[in-house]
């Protein structure tokens, strides 16, 4: 047989074939992959480029927590200024008050004899970040794999999805998505912890660039009210309070710092700031 007969021949003609194919199938495919992901770096520095150039963010937003045998849903309205600034003003289904000025974290219920206040560097909160959203976005530093993610659908039509690991939050965040809208803002925030727990960040009525006085990042405590120093908002002081009486899977919530905790052998776990009034279904300590 010559070397052209190798070409001719039916056997190897469709053994060539198929190998054409298959090379052609796997360029195509990693093509794709180089276009989406190309794609995700522009999004994300159209991002980039939109919330650096601001100086002020309002928007009203939903909560939505689900795991560990609880689901919630809060509401009420963010507040953003730089430098780090930032103000969740909580008002469904109960009011609470968590503001940081760029240095201090307070959190607050309305009511309530007791506020607290911590630096915001001790600040174990998924929420935390987001003052840091004005002036200092940079999505693909702070996120490894940053890309298209196809498998989730927009909640509107027309905006897309990109989502990428925490550099900073690995151990406790699987994956982060935003949704992003034509006009580059973000419009979702969902965050996929390890242990299987979601927090999603829904934003509307978003304005940009108005004129919020410096006041309203400032706590005054109301009359009566005593202001208590903690670290991380309580976790810590949580955690060595619940490690010898808590469940193995089971959710906890301490009444005094309103800190719901998750148990996993014998040590608790911190994953946020909620009141047990707010709807958590879970065991009160």
């Amino acid at each position: 047989m010559n070397c052209c007969s190798l070409f001719t021949h039916p056997i190897n003609m469709q053994r060539f074939s198929f190998k054409i194919v298959v090379a052609l199938f796997v360029v195509c495919l990693t093509t794709m992959a180089l276009g989406a992901d190309d794609r995700a770096a522009k999004i994300a520095s159209q991002v980039d480029k939109r919330y650096n150039s601001l100086q002020s963010f309002k928007a009203d937003f939903v909560e939505l927590y689900s795991g560990t045998g609880v689901n919630r849903q809060e509401s009420g309205t963010l507040t953003l200024k730089r430098p780090g600034r930032m103000r969740w003003d909580y008002r469904e289904p109960t009011e609470k008050l968590f503001l940081s000025d760029g240095k201090t974290a307070f959190f607050y219920v309305p009511g309530e004899r007791q506020a607290r206040k911590t630096d915001v560097k001790k600040i174990d909160d998924l929420r935390s970040p987001l003052r840091y959203l004005l002036g200092k976005t940079k999505l693909q530093k702070e996120f490894d794999g940053l890309a298209i993610v196809e498998g989730v659908r927009p909640k509107k039509d027309g905006n897309v999805v990109i989502g990428g690991v925490p550099k900073n939050m690995a151990d406790r965040v699987s994956r982060v998505l935003f949704e992003i809208s034509p006009a580059n803002q973000i419009e979702r925030i969902v965050i996929e912890e390890v242990d299987g727990a979601t927090t999603e960040f829904q934003f509307n009525n978003i304005v940009e660039n108005v004129n919020i006085p410096d006041q309203q990042f400032h706590f005054n405590a109301p009359s009566g009210v005593e202001l208590i120093e903690g670290a991380g908002l309580g976790s810590e002081w949580s955690n060595r309070r619940l490690a010898s009486n808590c469940a193995p899977g089971a959710s906890y919530i301490c009444a005094h710092t309103y800190v719901p905790l998750q148990c996993k052998s014998s040590r608790c776990i911190y994953i946020g700031v909620v009141n047990s009034r707010f709807g958590a279904r879970a065991p009160v300590l």
